[in-house]
């Protein structure tokens, strides 16, 4: 470990620039409405509002968590953190929706640049038998974020504008640079040779992926254009990124995807764990928030605000947790914790009905907080406890394309089962030409049609809930932690010299 005389310091650092790029994956959500009257805009492009911002963010991880290794996670972080905040100025300020997405791309390149360092810099400077506590803000983090999410851009949307969501990064980003610039340290580099063979078939590859899954329900799963389609996309990234793999697997030079990161039972197990995580997060609140608006007619805000028992109890419980599974086996609170989420869904899809007591959905909202709290930091804390500090960028970068991809599938995955239950439990809307959507009903839907609707969406959520026990079973294969021994060549014993700009570098 480098020496860092205050890792706390840095690590709330961190935490900041963090915080604010994983409430960019759903604030806008809230603001899709808005965004399209106040720039004459159809859904299809501000559906690319947030497709784009998540495609620039999911596809360059794998690349920009080697880049941390190479050139310093510090620097990494310090960039994207300043492409991010300028990015959100200049969505704050575009005039037609064009110039919003060509900034949502930016905004999602200096996402994707952030992330992996902020993990990367927890497994450096914390070891692997104090980190639990660290990774559990880090987990504490992204589980409120994406709550946090929608009920920030609810008030921000409803009081300022929908400009709002992006100029509200500024002041963040100009805080969270100071702090980061004067509290994280300037880490040891490695002298890695840049494997660009690697970095063109991976991005190739996740790009084709990740943009037939995402795009594919836009499409109705068929033809893009002449002989483009959504299908042909997958099948050629999936291919893409075989060729990717055997390649680094025969390179005799430095892969940018070490694969004996694989041969780690736990960081194996745990990029499963977080792939159900980031799938089930994804989807679960779309049929959740179609019921509450469309069936009981809460406001955004108010379908947002039903989450907070999640956010609160996660957000307070995350740091407890991060403690005790420095001294525990983390395997059997991470099942717990699986298993809880995939109850509260469960309930939430028996409680779905037009006639339920409102207040009801507050208990599975805080069985979902109990959840979130044993989730995160243990499979954070499993993935990265065995990684060399050398590859903590690279572990880092494949942790976090694994829970986009997750989340990308989710997204995808929901918005196909919503469209198939309505068409099954309600009658075509007028004019469609399949089964009803929300859309059809502008947001109001005849009360005739309320338990139809209801029951869709409760059936919807199910998929996620059966997803969440996956992660279960697979939490339960995870190998018990063994004691760290002779760590000292990053810890105990740490030779420190002066660099360049004042700070402390580490061998």
């Amino acid at each position: 470990m480098e020496n860092v005389a205050r890792p706390w310091p840095a690590l709330w650092s961190l935490v900041i620039g963090f915080f604010m790029i994983l409430i960019d994956t759903t604030i806008v959500s809230v603001a899709n409405p808005r965004i399209m009257e106040g720039l004459n805009a159809d859904i299809n492009s501000v559906i690319w509002v947030t497709s784009a911002y998540l495609l620039a963010y999911a596809v360059p991880l794998l690349i920009t968590g080697r880049l941390g290794d190479r050139f310093g996670p510090k620097k990494l972080y310090l960039s994207g953190l300043v492409l991010f905040t300028l990015a959100s100025l200049w969505c704050g300020l575009s005039g037609d929706i064009s110039t919003l997405i060509m900034a949502r791309v930016l905004q999602g390149l200096g996402a994707a640049i952030m992330t992996p360092q902020t993990m990367a810099v927890i497994t450096r400077i914390f070891p692997p038998d104090r980190r639990g506590a660290a990774m559990g803000i880090w987990g504490a983090t992204a589980g409120v974020a994406t709550l946090v999410g929608p009920i920030l851009g609810g008030v921000l949307v409803d009081g300022l504008g929908w400009e709002w969501i992006f100029f509200i990064n500024i002041p963040v980003g100009v805080v969270g640079f100071i702090l980061a610039w004067r509290f994280v340290p300037s880490l040891t580099t490695h002298p890695h040779k840049f494997d660009i063979p690697g970095v063109l078939l991976s991005a190739a590859g996740l790009f084709l992926l990740v943009f037939g899954i995402q795009e594919g329900e836009t499409y109705n799963w068929g033809t893009i254009t002449g002989p483009i389609t959504v299908w042909g996309l997958i099948i050629s990234g999936i291919a893409v990124l075989v060729v990717f793999v055997l390649w680094q697997r025969f390179n005799k030079g430095e892969p940018l995807l070490p694969l004996g990161l694989f041969k780690d039972r736990n960081f194996s197990l745990a990029n499963i764990g977080i792939t159900t995580v980031g799938f089930a997060i994804t989807s679960f609140t779309l049929p959740l928030i179609f019921y509450y608006q469309v069936v009981r007619g809460l406001t955004p805000t108010q379908s947002a605000l039903m989450m907070v028992p999640m956010a609160v109890i996660s957000g307070g419980l995350a740091p407890v947790v991060g403690k005790i599974i420095d001294r525990v086996n983390p395997k059997f609170i991470t099942a717990t914790g699986l298993v809880l989420m995939s109850v509260a869904l469960f309930w939430n899809s028996a409680l779905m009905h037009p006639d339920t007591p409102i207040w009801l959905f507050l208990l599975p909202s805080a069985v979902l907080g109990f959840a979130n709290a044993g989730i995160w930091a243990p499979l954070s804390t499993t993935a990265t406890r065995n990684l060399p500090p050398r590859q903590a960028g690279a572990g880092s970068g494949v942790y976090n394309t694994t829970r986009q991809i997750g989340a990308v599938l989710g997204s995808a995955a929901i918005a196909v089962l919503i469209q198939a239950r309505l068409a099954a439990e309600l009658p075509p809307a007028p004019g469609a030409a399949g089964g009803a959507s929300p859309m059809s009903f502008g947001g109001s839907l005849p009360e005739a049609l309320h338990d139809g609707f209801s029951t869709a969406m409760g059936q919807s959520i199910l998929l996620p809930a059966a997803v969440i026990l996956l992660g279960a079973a697979v939490a339960l294969f995870f190998a018990k932690p063994q004691a760290v021994n002779g760590w000292t060549g990053q810890a105990a014993a740490p030779r420190a010299e002066a660099t360049a700009d004042g700070g402390r570098r580490a061998d």
